[in-house]
C-alpha cells in the first residue's frame, strides 16, 4: 500500500478518534461541575466533613466495571477513572497523602495508583513520621507497606497500626520489580548495593549467586538507595523504574527480584472510617488469655457466623512472656450482620481487640 493511500485511509479514523476526544472532554467537564455541586450540598449539611469518601468512588468504578462491554479490560477501566474522580475530588480539595520517600519509592507509586495524580504527596523519612505526618493533621491519609509476597510481614507497619488511633481505610497491591542500578549502568568501581532491608532480602539469592563480592548495606527505603547512589559512584542501588528516572540512574540489570511474581500490599490511613459497599475486608488486631484453647476459641466466632478469613499473622506482644497480637483480615464490613455478630462474639473472649478499620477490596 502506497503511502498516500494509508494516510487517506487513516486520516477519517483520526479524524473520529478527534471529535469522540472532544465530546469525551465535555462530558468530563460535565462531570467535573456534578461533582463539585456534591461538595457544596455535603458542605451545607457537614462543613467539616471529608472530601475523600473510599467506599463512594470504589462503587463508582465497581458499576463502571460491571457493564463494561469492551474491549478495554476491566484493569484498565479502573485505572482511568481512578484519575477522573482523583482530578474531580482536586477541584474541591487538595488530598495531601504521606508516604516514604524520597521521590521514586514504591510507597509514592501505590499512592498514585491509589489516590490518582491530583495529589499533594509528603514524603517522609520512615514509617513512623508517616503515622505521624496523618496523626498531627499535616497529611490527609497516608500509604504504608504491610506484607510482601516474598518476605512477609513489614514489621514496623503492623507495630505501628497497633499502636496508632488512625483506621485502615483502603488497600493497594502493586507488582515490585527490582532493578540493580548505577549511575553508569556498568559495576566498574561499585563496591556496595544499597536498598530497603526488604528489597535486599527479596533479590538477596541473585545477588548471592551473581554479585556475591558486593557488600549490602540496608537504607531507609529504595528511593533513598537511588539517592544516595546518584551521589556516590561506588554504589549500587536495587531499586525500581521510578527511582531510576527520578534520580537519573540507568539499569545494570532489570529485574532480579528472586520471586518474578513479587507484590506488596500498602494499606490506605487515615481519621475516617470507609462505608460498606458490599465488598469489603475487615482487619482487626487480637489478643488472648494464656490458656489452652484459647486460639482456637478466638476463631470459632468466625466458623459459625460463616466469616471467611484471609490473613493470620503474628506479632511478639514484647512483654517477655511469650504473648502475642494477632493480625487478622476478615472478608466483610465491621457493618455487615454476619460480621457484626462474629465479632460480638469475639470481643467478648479475647485480651485485646482492635477494629483496624473496614474499606473496599482492591
Amino acid at each position: 500500500m502506497a503511502e498516500s493511500d494509508l494516510q487517506a485511509s487513516l486520516e477519517p479514523l483520526r479524524a473520529r478518534i478527534d471529535a469522540l476526544d472532544e465530546q469525551i472532554l465535555i462530558l468530563l467537564n460535565q462531570r467535573a461541575q456534578a461533582a463539585l455541586q456534591v461538595g457544596d450540598v455535603k458542605k451545607r449539611f457537614d462543613a467539616n466533613g471529608p472530601v475523600l469518601k473510599p467506599e463512594r468512588e470504589a462503587l463508582i468504578i465497581r458499576r463502571l466495571q460491571t457493564i463494561n462491554s469492551g474491549p478495554i479490560p476491566e484493569a484498565a477501566v479502573a485505572a482511568i477513572w481512578g484519575q477522573v474522580i482523583s482530578a474531580c475530588r482536586g477541584l474541591e480539595s487538595i488530598l495531601t497523602v504521606a508516604f516514604l520517600g524520597p521521590q521514586g519509592s514504591f510507597s509514592e507509586q501505590a499512592a498514585y495508583e491509589h489516590f490518582g495524580r491530583a495529589i499533594t504527596g509528603l514524603r517522609c523519612e520512615s514509617f513512623d513520621e508517616v503515622f505521624r505526618a496523618v496523626e498531627a493533621g499535616q497529611a490527609d491519609v497516608g500509604m504504608v507497606p504491610v506484607e510482601n509476597s516474598t518476605e512477609g510481614a513489614v514489621n514496623r507497619s503492623l507495630d505501628l497500626l497497633l499502636s496508632s488511633s488512625l483506621k485502615v481505610l483502603g488497600e493497594r497491591t502493586i507488582r515490585i520489580h527490582h532493578n540493580l542500578l548505577t549511575l553508569t549502568g556498568g559495576l566498574e568501581g561499585v563496591r556496595r548495593v544499597l536498598g530497603h532491608p526488604q528489597a535486599l532480602a527479596q533479590c538477596q539469592a541473585w545477588l548471592s549467586r551473581n554479585h556475591p563480592r558486593l557488600e549490602r548495606l540496608p537504607v531507609a527505603s529504595n528511593a533513598e538507595a537511588a539517592r544516595m547512589a546518584a551521589e556516590d559512584p561506588t554504589c549500587a542501588a536495587i531499586a525500581g523504574d521510578a527511582a531510576a528516572a527520578a534520580w537519573g540512574l540507568s539499569a545494570v540489570v532489570s529485574g532480579i527480584q528472586d520471586d518474578p511474581q513479587n507484590q506488596t500490599r500498602f494499606l490506605a490511613v487515615g481519621a475516617q472510617d470507609a462505608g460498606p459497599t458490599n465488598r469489603d475486608k475487615t482487619s482487626l488486631i487480637l489478643a488472648v488469655p494464656n490458656r489452652a484453647g484459647a486460639v482456637y476459641d478466638m476463631l470459632a466466632p468466625l466458623s459459625r457466623h460463616d466469616v471467611s478469613m484471609t490473613r493470620f499473622e503474628s506479632r511478639p506482644a514484647r512483654t517477655g512472656q511469650w504473648e502475642y497480637y494477632f493480625y487478622v483480615d476478615l472478608l466483610g464490613h465491621h457493618q455487615d450482620e454476619p460480621v457484626r455478630e462474629a465479632l460480638a462474639e469475639l470481643r467478648q473472649q479475647v485480651a485485646f481487640f482492635k477494629i483496624l478499620g473496614s474499606y473496599p477490596r482492591q
